[in-house]
């Protein structure tokens, strides 16, 4: 068994499949995409007990009775506020490495929820955005971080 965005999923592939094919192909998750296939860019990220791993490298046994949450699992009907400030920031070009870096992003602002320039660049070192969209995608997990501190208060 494994957790998969708060929902109990029965492992249905072999130990050794990659979690991505496993999230792609078995559940229909579109969330966590397929780049460069060897955990260097951070297109198919995903959490693991809240911490972001590369799942296109990940075998199935290796999460067993982990939590994973993807992308589909931030947001509800309300959008997570990573979500909403990326949208806000116009963070996106071609929306390809998205995923991988708002889940990078949301792992970072659960340990650090007001995190300098300098650690957001950090946190989102092994997701690569070739569409230049880097300081847009700062600016919005800083947002993030501000809506995030105002809705606590």
């Amino acid at each position: 068994m494994i957790t998969i965005n708060a929902k109990s999923i029965a492992l249905t592939a072999p130990d050794k499949t990659p979690l991505l094919s496993f999230l792609r192909n078995e559940l229909g998750l579109s969330g966590p995409k397929l780049g460069c296939g060897e955990g260097e860019c951070g297109a198919c990220m995903v959490l693991v007990d809240g911490r972001p791993q590369t799942s296109c490298n990940l075998p199935l046994w290796a999460v067993k009775g982990h939590a994973v949450t993807t992308l589909e699992g931030l947001g509800t009907a309300q959008p997570h506020a990573l979500q909403q400030a990326f949208i806000e920031e116009n963070a996106g070009q071609c929306g390809y490495c998205l995923s991988g870096i708002l889940v990078s992003a949301s792992a970072l602002l659960q340990q650090t929820p007001e995190p300098t320039r300098a650690q957001i660049c950090q946190a989102l070192d092994k997701n690569l955005c070739r569409c230049g969209a880097h300081e847009r995608i700062i600016r919005a997990v800083q947002r993030a971080a501000q809506m995030s501190k105002m809705a606590a208060a």
